[in-house]
């Protein structure tokens, strides 16, 4: 499947600058309709380490309400989370009703490093594709909104985003010595990749692939997605006026 994907999609920097605005605009709107309506949203990024995960959150929060979402980086369970179910500290920082989570990484880490690094056995990693499933549709029928990235660049791209931080005094600190060997895995990751897409990606709750190898095609794809979605989950028109306002003006007519 990651084959098939076109990373040679680009947009110029005046292109993007103008559809950053737009749809930057568009989101604030959703956002608070997303409040007004109270339903629930949760947004997943996942992707290769350097892949962009952090610079597309960056311009989806960049004109949000900060006080109506909330982003988490995860990273290996500690503590309470360690010794429960690996679901536990995903359910327990689910939003309440009008507000947006954000997940810089999430629940895939069962099926990706942890099935790749042994963190977890097989059958393990095997049973959690039924259970995310079935997770991702309790989240959607209560009234979820709900979208997963998966930001793909090559390999060959990645190599030139790490060398680019490694001689960047001021982005050394993103690059660890985890990525490198990571990098090194790339075929055992690609392979699990693809089953993760092939195996979670439903009617209830698609994937969206990113192609990231150009940061500005990617962070506007993103935003795209997320503002059509919104646009119809909600029945409002950010450009425009309320769909469901002008619907009823058509019923008295």
């Amino acid at each position: 499947m990651l084959d098939t994907i076109d990373l040679t999609l680009s947009l110029d920097k005046e292109t993007y600058q103008e559809n950053l605005i737009k749809y930057q605009v568009a989101l604030h709107t959703l956002g608070y309709q997303v409040y007004v309506q109270e339903r629930p949203v949760v947004m997943v990024f996942e992707g290769w380490d350097a892949g962009g995960k952090g610079g597309a959150i960056k311009r989806v929060t960049e004109k949000l309400d900060p006080r109506g979402y909330v982003v988490y980086s995860i990273a290996a369970p500690k503590g309470d989370d360690a010794i429960r179910h690996y679901m536990y500290r995903f359910w327990r920082r689910l939003p309440e009703s009008g507000q947006i989570a954000i997940f810089d990484r999430s629940w895939y880490g069962r099926v990706m490093v942890e099935r790749i690094e042994g963190f977890c056995t097989e059958s393990d990693w095997k049973r959690a594709y039924r259970e995310i499933n079935q997770f991702e549709r309790q989240l959607v029928d209560f009234g979820t909104i709900l979208f997963k990235f998966w930001l793909q660049i090559s390999k060959a791209e990645q190599l030139a985003r790490f060398e680019s931080r490694s001689n960047d005094p001021l982005r050394r600190w993103k690059l660890t010595e985890e990525d490198w060997r990571n990098r090194e895995k790339w075929s055992v990751y690609a392979q699990a990749v693809d089953e993760m897409l092939l195996k979670t990606s439903t009617v209830t709750a698609p994937w969206t692939i990113v192609e990231g190898d150009d940061k500005y095609y990617a962070r506007v794809k993103v935003l795209k997605t997320l503002v059509d979605k919104l646009s119809t989950e909600l029945d409002y028109d950010p450009f425009g006026k309320d769909k469901s306002k002008n619907k009823k003006k058509k019923e008295k007519n």
